[in-house]
């Protein structure tokens, strides 16, 4: 299958964040805010259909927003990534709000930057695609600065990119333009979300943004004061900003869990010990363990417990089992669930492992009947 073109920056170990672009640019959009993000994730942007690298083939005619989230998912899966945050500007957006009203399981974090849940209707969008396909872009070209920069500001190689584009994989665009509307299903979206607008926006401007955030739970918008269309071009550093106190929210939200589970006096002696060697795999764990893995509501923490215990308990990580033994109790399970759960391993990780497992845990729950 033939892929959307993209490029990959930062760790392969980082969390991943999929950046998407606006109609009629490629993932140079992106150019001022990809690399600083790429310090702390696994970040991959991308082009749409016929534009920058990626093949017009891939979309036609009465395409859909749902096609190119499509597109966006085979990347994902082609990547081995799962789950990710991502952020898309106008059109990109869309495909944003799309993953995260039909695919919310793959989502982790949504920033929607510039864009809307409609785009005033399917008619100037059909004319738009009707202008393309007999004109060709040159001509629209020589608005894009208008409708993209405020104040006089230009971006050469993205103005480049729109002359460049496919006329018929753009007009494709388009057609998904005017078709979109989510409007009746955005306070479905439960994945933390941030809205950006351009103030000087004239094809989405902050109203847009606003109607998101105001039907989707717990969303920040954030109004960016001189930016226009393609905020990530003209606004990097406040851009930059919002999106890296947006996606850090799982470390905050990790460590929050982390010490709900571990008890303040454990998080606070691994914090100390803490060196600048060691700094990145903390944040990591806060940040994915912590962050995604342990916040995820579909088992409970109880449950997790369970399974914790026996991982640690078939892979002989008994220093660790200690630690979540202790754990477990702080969640509930009484020491006959323990008992149980040990007992259990014992069938399927082994008499020695289970043997060593309740030595360490039979250690644990004295020392906690002995603080009682």
């Amino acid at each position: 299958m033939t892929l959307l073109n993209h490029r990959a920056e930062g760790s392969s170990s980082a969390p991943p964040l999929l950046l998407g672009p606006s109609l009629g640019t490629s993932y140079a959009l992106w150019d001022g805010v990809a690399p600083e993000l790429s310090v702390t994730h696994r970040v991959i942007r991308w082009d749409l259909p016929g534009h920058g690298g990626s093949a017009a083939g891939l979309i036609g005619a009465g395409a859909t927003v749902a096609d190119l989230a499509g597109l966006v998912l085979a990347l994902a899966d082609s990547l081995g990534i799962e789950r990710f945050a991502y952020a898309g500007v106008s059109l990109g957006g869309a495909v944003g709000l799309h993953l995260a009203v039909h695919h919310p399981r793959r989502l982790s974090s949504l920033a929607v930057i510039c864009s809307s849940a409609h785009f005033n209707g399917s008619t100037p969008w059909e004319e738009r695609a009707a202008r393309v396909r007999s004109e060709g872009l040159a001509g629209l070209a020589e608005s894009a600065d208008a409708r993209w920069f405020a104040g006089g500001f230009s971006v050469p190689r993205l103005v480049q990119d729109h002359r460049d584009a496919d006329p018929g994989a753009y007009a494709a665009c388009c057609d998904a333009l005017a078709a979109f509307d989510l409007r009746d299903r955005l306070t479905e979206i439960a994945v933390p979300a941030l809205l950006i607008a351009g103030r000087e926006d004239p094809a989405t401007p902050p109203a847009h943004l606003r109607e998101i955030a105001d039907a989707v739970p717990d969303a920040t918008l954030v109004e960016l004061p001189g930016a226009s269309h393609l905020a990530p071009a003209q606004c990097p550093e406040a851009v930059l900003t919002a999106l890296r106190a947006h996606f850090g929210q799982e470390a905050r939200r990790g460590m929050a869990v982390r010490r709900e589970v571990l008890g303040d006096a454990h998080v606070d002696r691994a914090q100390d010990r803490q060196t600048p060697f060691t700094a990145r795999f903390q944040d990591f764990i806060s940040r994915y363990a912590w962050g995604e893995i342990w916040t995820d509501p579909t088992l409970s923490r109880r449950e997790r417990s369970m399974i914790t215990l026996t991982a640690l308990v078939a892979h002989g990580h008994y220093d660790e089992l200690a630690m979540h033994v202790r754990a477990a109790r702080r969640g509930g399970l009484t020491p006959e669930e323990i008992g149980a759960v040990l007992l259990q391993t014992a069938v399927y990780c082994g008499v020695p492992a289970a043997n060593s497992a309740f030595a360490t845990a039979q250690r644990v729950l004295a020392e906690e009947e002995g603080t009682v």
